[in-house]
């Protein structure tokens, strides 16, 4: 509900903020994040327009303009004279650049167009803006293979181990070389969203764990951090309401409860589907290997607090593939 996702402070200056005719872009805004954050924005009075070239078929936020105050662009962020007349036009206060080609086996599909939607579009973004202030979401896959024992902070060394980490940790470099800008590196997102996603690890468990009662493990003691999509969405509205303490620094953007193993993630899963079967696949490997664990200090230093455990999202999760019978959202 929108009172309780922040505290009435927090409320008032983003009440504020949007009576004070702040204008927000969102390219990729009919995505899994995308959806739920333009969602955020317009209820709180915001201007938001959304640039996406719809290319998973999404119908996301038909429930929205009904407000008056969202504006769809349908359009291509690769394309830099697109970008560069749209900058010329409007002068955002605002600029979220969630457009992206996301996750593992996608990204290693399809290197090319990965690097020109993470990376290339981001540069037009920087090269034709006036004065928008910027707020990315970044990965903290970036980290890539670690001991999974010493916490990763903002200032770890990064070493991305896919198309889409690498992308995103050069456009994050990109974007932070050139300041009035904030960088979420976001854990593993979970929960429903408008434009679901199947291939995100917790909201994969938990549908092989409703639909056929087995998971098979690889690298089960392989730990990453995990966040409910709603909560990165509400980092986005808290940076905006504390812009000047967070700007141009980057933030780890994980629930601090949440760094763990596959095995754990399956163990509790278990706690809700009993019958489930878990195996431990000791022959042959996931392509995905990262592994880590992060520390979320510097966000939660701010202020910033999660609202959304796990297990709530694992029960979320169970009760919504009840009624999900749509395949079309994967990213692969």
């Amino acid at each position: 509900m929108l009172l309780s996702d922040f505290d009435p402070e927090t409320e008032r200056k983003l009440t504020k903020l949007a009576e004070n005719g702040t204008r927000i872009l969102v390219t990729g805004g009919c995505g899994y994040l995308g959806s739920i954050l333009v969602e955020m924005l317009v209820q709180r009075g915001f201007h938001v327009t959304v640039v996406d070239n719809l290319c998973y078929g999404q119908n996301t936020l038909f429930n929205l303009f009904y407000s008056g105050r969202l504006k769809f662009i349908y359009g291509d962020v690769t394309n830099e004279k697109f970008i560069a007349e749209l900058l010329d036009k409007n002068n955002y206060t605002y600029i979220f650049p969630l457009a992206a080609i996301v996750g593992f086996p996608i990204s290693e599909i399809k290197p090319e167009l990965t690097w020109m939607v993470n990376y290339k579009a981001i540069e037009y973004i920087l090269k034709h803006r006036k004065d928008s202030k910027i707020i990315f979401p970044t990965t903290n896959s970036g980290y890539g293979t670690t001991t999974g024992e010493e916490y990763c902070t903002e200032e770890s060394p990064l070493n991305p181990i896919s198309t889409y980490g690498k992308s995103k940790v050069a456009a994050e470099k990109a974007i932070m070389e050139r300041g009035n800008a904030i960088c979420f590196r976001l854990a593993t997102l979970y929960g429903f969203s408008p434009r679901m996603r199947l291939d995100l690890l917790v909201n994969d468990f938990v549908y092989k764990a409703v639909t056929e009662k087995t998971l098979v493990l690889f690298e089960r003691k392989f730990k990453r951090n995990f966040a409910h999509v709603r909560d990165a969405a509400r980092g986005f509205l808290w940076a905006m309401a504390n812009w000047e303490k967070m700007k141009d620094r980057v933030y780890n953007l994980g629930h601090p409860d949440y760094n763990i193993s596959k095995e754990e993630l399956a163990l509790l899963i278990k706690k809700y589907i009993p019958d489930l079967n878990i195996f431990y696949a000791e022959i042959g490997s996931d392509p995905d290997r990262r592994n880590y664990i992060v520390s979320n200090e510097r966000l939660l230093s701010t202020g910033f607090k999660f609202n959304h455990p796990l297990d709530k999202g694992i029960e979320e999760l169970i009760e919504g593939y009840k009624a999900f019978k749509d395949f079309r959202f994967r990213n692969y």
